[in-house]
């Protein structure tokens, strides 16, 4: 199966959950896929993000992590994940913001250049870490990934209507049919 880089996985509202957001079904140990173990896929993903992603104004000329950071940048990625995520659930964990924090700064210490993917994805889980409204931050319903609810009410609940909304509704109208009797 051919993949490629599309709207609905710069769902997240800010690069470092799109980051995040590059492993997919998380949590499941059978389905988990890291889409950066893909070399390709890795290095795509910054030209993707700058056609895409909601922060692209901020981060016009984004270039691939160096190979050498790689490390680096996918130990950003799962801290990222780890203090968002228990932010989220109302379990902030003050040693997850710790390492998070420690992450960011030593990716802003060792990547001199301020347009690669690793410096931006610092910046960008900089700026949610001062999130003014942490509520907005949330999990999908549907795949788990971490997204920013921009909807006016906050009552938005998955990353992307279109695929997990629908996913759920198709589900639901599904059971309900099947468990109405015949007329």
């Amino acid at each position: 199966m051919t993949f490629t880089w599309t709207p609905h996985r710069f769902v997240g509202g800010a690069l470092a959950l799109d980051v995040a957001n590059s492993v997919i079904l998380r949590h499941d140990t059978e389905g988990r896929r890291d889409r950066f173990a893909v070399a390709e896929h890795f290095r795509a993903f910054p030209e993707a993000a700058v056609r895409l992603s909601a922060e692209r104004q901020d981060f016009p000329d984004l270039r691939p992590v160096p190979e050498e950071h790689r490390g680096e940048f996918l130990q950003l990625r799962e801290a990222i994940d780890r203090y968002f995520r228990s932010r989220i659930l109302g379990a902030e964990d003050r040693l997850a913001l710790a390492d998070l924090l420690e992450r960011i700064a030593s990716t802003l210490r060792t990547t001199s250049d301020g347009q690669s993917l690793d410096h931006a994805t610092a910046r960008s889980a900089l700026r949610l870490v001062c999130e003014p409204d942490p509520e907005r931050l949330k999990i999908c319903g549907h795949c788990g990934w971490l997204f920013l609810d921009r909807s006016k009410n906050r009552s938005r609940t998955w990353c992307d209507m279109a695929i997990c909304g629908n996913r759920v509704k198709a589900s639901r109208h599904y059971k309900r049919k099947k468990t109405e009797p015949l007329p």
